[in-house]
């Protein structure tokens, strides 16, 4: 977040609408109330993967990895509908979004700015709740190493780096583009940790 700001910052002051005294406190002030939603939805994510915890662990000292094994895919099943239910929300519904969090009455910019952060940073989110379930899962079975790598990997080598990276090329939007590609790569290294742990699981 400090990395996001820092760069909203910077970029939103170069932005020629957002570079406006008036309206340079838009971009945080939205960005801050997409993460809002975002940690919502996140917070439904954990709660239903560290349910599965003791589950995990009880099963995995039983020997009863066929358990193990349905269960990691009945969760990740369930958090993807989970993203899929935010997906559609930030996708078709934004501006009801936006009016929750009391910006009925702000600037047409306000609003247009809103809508393209909901629908972009957030376009990924369906990803981002199967790499959280991922993480929590894979310590859950004991393998702290592997969760904290790829944890770590997300939130600071793409999170941070890209966050950095892309307005460099993009401006002010490059960081709402951050978000989605940190998701995309991360759910590319955890489909090969997912597929890993199926055939664990199975053997």
């Amino acid at each position: 977040m400090a990395a996001i700001n820092n760069m909203l910052r910077k970029y939103g002051a170069a932005d020629p609408v957002f570079g406006q005294e008036e309206l340079a406190q838009i971009p945080m002030a939205v960005v801050g109330i997409v993460m809002k939603f975002f940690q919502i939805v996140i917070s439904i994510v954990v709660g239903m993967a560290a349910g599965c915890t003791p589950i995990v662990g009880f099963n995995m000292e039983a020997g009863l990895k066929k358990r193990v094994k349905e269960l990691f895919t009945k969760l990740l099943i369930s958090e993807a509908t989970v993203g899929a239910i935010a997906f559609v929300l930030v996708e078709f519904l934004p501006r009801r979004l936006i009016a929750i969090f009391g910006a009925a009455n702000e600037s047409v910019y306000y609003t247009e700015f809103a809508v393209k952060a909901f629908r972009t940073y957030l376009c990924m989110i369906i990803l981002a709740c199967v790499n959280k379930a991922c993480f929590i899962f894979l310590q859950a079975m004991g393998k702290a190493a592997a969760s904290t790598a790829l944890s770590m990997i997300r939130e600071v080598v793409f999170g941070v780096g890209f966050a950095l990276i892309l307005p460099v090329f993009y401006g002010l939007y490059g960081v709402l583009y951050s978000m989605p590609v940190s998701d995309i790569l991360t759910f590319v290294i955890a489909i090969f940790l997912i597929q890993r742990t199926h055939r664990e699981l199975t053997e």
